[in-house]
């Protein structure tokens, strides 16, 4: 499989992933939703904040990227978050029609990417003011494992509220080549 498809299948991965989560999420109460819990980033609604505020940063430097395009226009209308632990929304329905519009926008580019567009640099800050340049591909590879690495963290938080988020395998989508 070639990189760019592997982009594309994370892109939905990352998708289903989400919608499934928040369907999890939705079983719990807002007080719920809200209590500290000690992980990184408090509680569930920080978490799904933080990722929110991870995917919005890099989606606005993937806009001014070469390779950007009008899939990810509306990212110029987004909150600009000023702290990783920001809460950019106060409850789970608040949230939602947001990540939603986040996993959509991510998919429809990376529908539209070349396998040379993930070879080309981008330049970028971070939150510390210091300036980097890495491969596009790689910034990409990276978004998706942060997602895939902080909803592991809202499944543990589900799983002491008794919430069973359920299968999370990258395999339950890829394409079967030969059946057995």
């Amino acid at each position: 499989m070639a990189r760019l498809e592997q982009i594309r299948l994370l892109a939905e991965y990352n998708r289903l992933m989400n919608t499934r989560q928040y369907e999890a999420c939705a079983r719990l109460t807002p007080q719920e939703l809200a209590a500290e819990r000690g992980a990184f980033f408090g509680s569930v609604l920080g978490t799904l904040n933080h990722i929110l505020v991870g995917d919005i940063v890099w989606l606005r430097r993937f806009s001014n990227h070469d390779a950007s395009c009008t899939a990810l226009e509306e990212m110029a209308t987004m909150p600009v978050p000023q702290k990783l632990d920001a809460i950019l929304y106060p409850s789970l329905d608040a949230l939602t029609p947001v990540r939603a519009r986040l996993d959509a926008m991510l998919i429809d580019w990376c529908a539209v990417l070349r396998e040379a567009d993930l070879e080309s640099a981008l330049a970028y800050e971070n939150f510390r003011g210091v300036s980097s340049v890495r491969l596009l591909g790689d910034l990409l590879l990276h978004q998706f494992l942060h997602q895939v690495h902080h909803r592991g963290q809202i499944t543990t938080l589900l799983s002491q509220f008794g919430v069973d988020f359920g299968e999370t395998d990258l395999v339950e989508i890829i394409p079967v080549v030969v059946s057995a």
